[in-house]
């Protein structure tokens, strides 16, 4: 006997299969049992099986519970005053020079305490799951020492106590320099490569290792030592790349296998074969992109002429994009980027799950798979790109239990 069954619906489960790129079912039903999906398939096809609980969902479209793969979601206070120094003109990096941008953000994090921080945290954590989101990606990265890296780590762990989602943290190992490290770059990478790594490794806080490989941020060689000390200490790693200028940083991600490499507005055709071939997801962000008013967009043809999977992210973070919508942010990627609808809801469920490393457990609704949906209450699949802001969906479930 199964705990629940969905009826009534149509399902994009995500699970490709010839002819049927998305999975699409008609009238289909979904069964629940132990938080998990045991069967999905057309209604008549699970017919007569008996479930604790029937559930008609009216004709809702049923996706995978949205996945953002990459934010900043653990920071104190905000940026505004940014917003406005940037509408007067400032750019991103004249921001930065003058003591505002990241270092600005560090300071009211390290005043900010855990409680505050918590509290903050969550009410942005509860909106991008009143959107739909089930799972999401938290960084670390405005502690910039070993100790308040850690620290943030844990506020991150911390952030999903109570609540139904799946918290991913990521250890932003290499985000800024702080002003007083300026003239001591190597003896600050060399504290973050011999000391954070191995304490984050052994004490479990992160999975993965990020970094921002950029022009006002590290150098390629820089990266490549802190992805070296996370290979040895078994951490996957992921990169900011190609966001500002190209420095080749996709290449050297997909060289060590990263599981994504995030923003590539200037990601040239090298490097979305090193992409294409070592399977690392391409996160897009445009939510970012928007807020900085950019005008190179990330090379949409090339990623899809060397088949690299696209993701789409919030970025949700306090100076380059406070977008707490995981609905606005596919409705972006269309709109700014050029992708499908169904390209964008791929990049928040499948290609989502690919860029954390979690596609066995979840971003695309089949047998075995965490039993993480939203039904919505919309005609067709494309209107998950097409509205500019949509509510979340009538049903979020996690875990089988609707929340």
């Amino acid at each position: 006997m199964w705990d629940r069954l969905l009826v009534d619906c149509n399902i994009a489960t995500f699970e490709e299969s010839p002819g049927n790129p998305l999975g699409l079912i008609e009238n289909g039903a979904i069964a629940i049992a132990d938080g998990k999906i045991l069967r999905v398939g057309k209604r008549t096809e699970l017919a007569g099986f008996r479930a604790g609980r029937v559930d008609a969902l009216g004709g809702a479209w049923v996706t995978p519970g949205l996945i953002d793969c990459h934010t900043h979601l653990v920071f104190g206070g905000t940026r505004a005053d940014e917003h406005a120094m940037r509408r007067a003109g400032a750019s991103y990096e004249q921001i930065a020079e003058t003591g505002g941008g990241i270092a600005s953000t560090v300071k009211r994090t390290a005043a900010a305490s855990d409680e505050e921080l918590l509290d903050q945290s969550r009410r942005r954590l509860r909106s991008l799951m009143s959107g739909g989101c089930t799972t999401i990606e938290v960084k670390s990265g405005y502690g910039l020492d070993p100790d308040s890296e850690l620290r943030l780590l844990r506020i991150a762990s911390e952030l999903g106590s109570g609540e139904a989602v799946r918290i991913v943290p990521t250890l932003l190992a290499l985000h800024a320099i702080p002003a007083e490290q300026q003239d001591r770059r190597v003896h600050y990478v060399s504290e973050i490569v011999d000391k954070l790594i191995p304490a984050a490794a052994k004490q479990g806080l992160a999975t993965s290792v990020d970094a921002f490989c950029d022009t006002i941020a590290f150098t390629p060689a820089e990266v490549e030592r802190l992805f070296k000390a996370a290979a040895h200490h078994g951490l996957r790693v992921r990169l900011h790349a190609e966001q500002l200028s190209n420095q080749n940083g996709a290449a050297l991600a997909a060289q060590y296998r990263a599981l994504s490499a995030d923003h590539l507005e200037h990601l040239d055709d090298a490097g979305a074969k090193a992409m294409a071939a070592s399977g690392t997801v391409a996160v897009l962000l445009p939510g970012a992109f928007y807020a900085l008013q950019e005008k190179k967009k990330p090379p949409i043809a090339l990623l899809r002429k060397h088949k690299v999977p696209m993701a789409v992210a919030t970025d949700c973070n306090p100076g380059t994009s406070p977008l707490l919508s995981p609905t606005l942010a596919m409705n972006l990627a269309c709109t700014l980027f050029g992708l499908t609808p169904e390209e964008a809801v791929a990049g928040m469920t499948i290609n989502a799950a690919r860029a954390l490393g979690l596609a066995h457990s979840i971003g695309s609704i089949a047998a075995g798979k965490q039993a993480d949906l939203c039904a919505w209450r919309i005609e067709s699949l494309a209107e998950l790109g097409y509205w500019i802001g949509l509510p979340g969906p009538a049903r979020r479930i996690f875990n089988g239990v609707d929340s």
